[in-house]
């Protein structure tokens, strides 16, 4: 099950983390945020034990999304060893796009 992040605990889950880690940004009236969390859940699963997969909801961790500069919802950030290696974000994000992204992070 993803992981929650907020404030306290984004730095140790991500930054400090080794390993690749996808962070769902999302709104809770975002449809199309709410649309790409059963994608998100099955990604997880099919990267068991090579992926970590938090969400951040941004309603409730205003200035968490302004320190990181994510702006627009959804945004997707992939992570390897705690450094960002790729963002997606905007409306017309598709499953696709985010599976190519997690792949690409591992090759």
């Amino acid at each position: 099950m993803a992981i929650e992040l907020n404030r306290n605990n984004y730095e140790s889950e991500v930054l400090k983390y080794y390993g690749a880690v996808l962070v769902d940004f999302w709104g809770p009236r975002c449809p199309v945020c709410l649309a790409l969390m059963p994608v998100v859940e099955q990604i997880e699963k099919e990267n068991a034990g090579r992926l970590k997969v938090a969400k951040v909801n941004s309603s409730e961790n205003f200035m968490l999304c302004v320190q990181l500069k994510v702006m627009g919802f959804p945004t997707f950030i992939l992570y390897r060893d705690g450094i960002e290696n790729m963002r997606l974000t905007g409306q017309d994000i598709t499953s696709g796009q985010i599976k190519a992204a997690v792949e690409k992070i591992f090759s």
